[in-house]
């Protein structure tokens, strides 16, 4: 199967009310998955759901709060009910609120609550996702899982240590799930954004955090959702049908290259 057909196959995609989860459903969906578009934000998923409908898609909505796993029991019930199976698991959500951000300070600052939180989403959540939809994959013949990662998990980070802490455990349950389930031919990635300007993006950054951020990207233009769903796209198809275990960097090289680019360039563009 080319990459890109991926016709008749059901997927998953957490978060999908906006932003890169939007991008990543409508792009399922443009390929032939039936696609759930599961957001804890229901009017938001509807909206999603029924703009993939009007473009010849198949999609439903369905609510979902990763921090309950009753929530993860009855998405899934849900979608094996009315797919009969589910081939695609991309884990995308993640709790941006903000508001909620903003209490993500700096560790001396970091109260157990937003600690806990974040980790309940970013991180357990993920994981009952795989533990719930894992049976229906194994039962179907295998299936394809992808976590939303973080560029921020790479390296030490000066904003929100909570949330970068919280991607980096998800970066090793990829791992791990990839080790623990590849003999039932279900593969495992996570691919890794970096500042992504999307409109949930702009609500939790400033304008100089934004600037500083983009200046240390080595492609001369800003991200958009939609260039982390080209990654999802290839994962969840045949094209990517050897590739587990691995987190790929969809970052426009800003962890992969010298600290001091950003200062070089500015220097080269006023000089």
């Amino acid at each position: 199967m080319l990459f890109g057909n991926l016709n008749e196959r059901v997927a998953i995609v957490t978060g999908s009310g906006a932003n890169i989860g939007e991008a990543c459903a409508k792009a399922l969906a443009g390929a032939g998955a039936h696609v759930v578009v599961a957001d804890i934000n229901m009017s938001a998923a509807e909206t999603v759901a029924a703009a993939i409908a009007a473009s010849g898609g198949s999609a439903m909505a369905h609510f979902l709060d990763l921090a309950e796993e009753q929530s993860i029991v009855d998405l899934v019930a849900a979608t094996v009910a009315k797919y009969g199976r589910i081939d695609i698991l991309h884990n995308n959500a993640a709790d941006t609120r903000p508001d909620f951000m903003a209490q993500d300070k700096s560790i001396p600052e970091m109260t157990t609550e937003v600690w806990d939180r974040t980790f309940a989403i970013n991180t357990r959540g993920p994981m009952l996702m795989i533990k719930h939809v894992a049976p229906h994959m194994i039962a179907g013949g295998g299936g394809s899982i992808i976590n939303t990662g973080s560029g921020s998990a790479v390296l030490g980070d000066v904003f929100h240590p909570a949330y970068s802490t919280s991607k980096g455990a998800l970066h090793t349950l990829t791992r791990n799930v990839a080790a623990q389930l590849g003999h039932h031919n279900i593969r495992c990635n996570a691919v890794l954004p970096g500042l992504v300007l999307s409109k949930g993006a702009r609500e939790i950054m400033t304008a100089g955090e934004i600037d500083f951020i983009q200046r240390h990207v080595l492609l001369p233009r800003q991200s958009k959702p939609e260039d982390i769903a080209g990654p999802v796209l290839f994962l969840a198809s045949d094209a990517g049908s050897f590739v587990t275990a691995q987190v790929f960097s969809a970052d426009g090289g800003i962890v992969h290259h010298s600290p001091y680019y950003a200062d070089v360039m500015a220097m080269n563009e006023t000089a």
